[in-house]
C-alpha cells in the first residue's frame, strides 16, 4: 500500500496536496490525521502545521477480504465451523480453501454444495468492481476431482476407440466439462463436444472420422 505524509496549514489542504501527488481521488484512500494543527497567537506566533498520512487503498485486497468474510458468515448460517484462508493465482484469479472437520456437507455430491458456494461467494464478490474469478476449494478436493476426471477421460476415449461408439458423460458443470476436454484435446482418434443445457449439459466422447 503507497503512502504519503503532507504537511499544510489545514487538513483539508494538506489531503488535497497528498490527493494531487497520487493521482487519485478521496475515494481510493484512507487517511490518518497525524496533526490537527494550530493557528497560535494572531495566527502567526506557535502556529504549527497540520500533518497527514495518505494511503492508496489496496482495492484488490479489500474485495478479496470481503468474500472471505461473505463465506465465513455463510458457513456459519449452515452451521458449520470451518476456517477460511485466500491467495491470489492471478490478478483475477482468487482461490479460497477451506478447512474443518465437517467438509463432507461442505462438498457435497460430487462437489455440487461447493459449487454452490462458489457461485453465491462469486456472484457477492462481483457486484461491483473488475470481474474476478473465485475458485473456492475444501481440503484439495478439485485437485482430486480434476484427477478423477482425467483418468474417466482417458479410459472412456479408449473405450471409444475399441467400440467405434461414441461415450456420454452425466452431466457436469463448466469446470468440469473444460477438464474432459483439456484431457483430451490432443488425442488424435477421438473429439470431444458438449450437448444439452444446464445444469444438464454433458459431454460426448466421439471417435475421430478420418477424411
Amino acid at each position: 500500500m503507497k503512502s504519503i505524509e503532507r504537511s499544510a496549514r489545514s487538513v483539508e489542504e494538506a489531503i488535497a496536496e497528498a490527493l494531487e501527488e497520487l493521482q487519485v481521488s478521496r475515494e481510493d484512500v484512507d487517511i490518518e490525521v497525524l496533526e490537527e494543527g494550530t493557528k497560535g497567537f494572531l495566527g502567526i506566533i506557535g502556529s504549527k502545521q497540520a500533518r497527514v498520512r495518505v494511503s492508496i487503498r489496496d482495492k484488490r485486497e479489500e474485495r478479496a477480504q470481503g468474500a472471505v468474510a461473505f463465506l465465513q458468515e455463510t458457513l456459519q448460517r449452515m452451521g458449520l465451523e470451518c476456517s477460511v484462508n485466500y491467495a491470489w493465482d492471478a490478478d483475477d484469479v482468487l482461490k479460497i480453501q477451506i478447512a474443518g472437520n465437517e467438509l463432507g456437507l461442505v462438498i457435497g455430491r460430487r462437489g455440487e454444495t461447493l459449487d454452490a458456494l462458489q457461485y453465491v461467494v462469486s456472484l457477492a464478490t462481483n457486484r461491483n468492481g473488475e470481474w474476478i474469478r473465485i475458485i473456492l476449494d475444501a481440503e484439495g478436493y478439485r485437485a482430486r476431482r480434476e484427477e478423477t476426471l482425467q483418468n474417466l477421460a482417458t479410459r472412456l476415449a479408449n473405450r471409444v476407440k475399441r467400440s467405434g461408439r461414441r461415450a456420454v458423460l452425466d452431466p457436469m458443470n463448466a469446470m468440469e466439462r473444460r477438464i474432459i476436454h483439456m484431457t483430451l484435446q490432443d488425442d488424435p482418434s477421438v473429439h470431444t463436444h458438449s450437448e444439452g443445457e444446464a445444469p444438464f449439459r454433458r459431454v460426448i466422447i466421439a471417435p475421430r472420422r478420418n477424411r
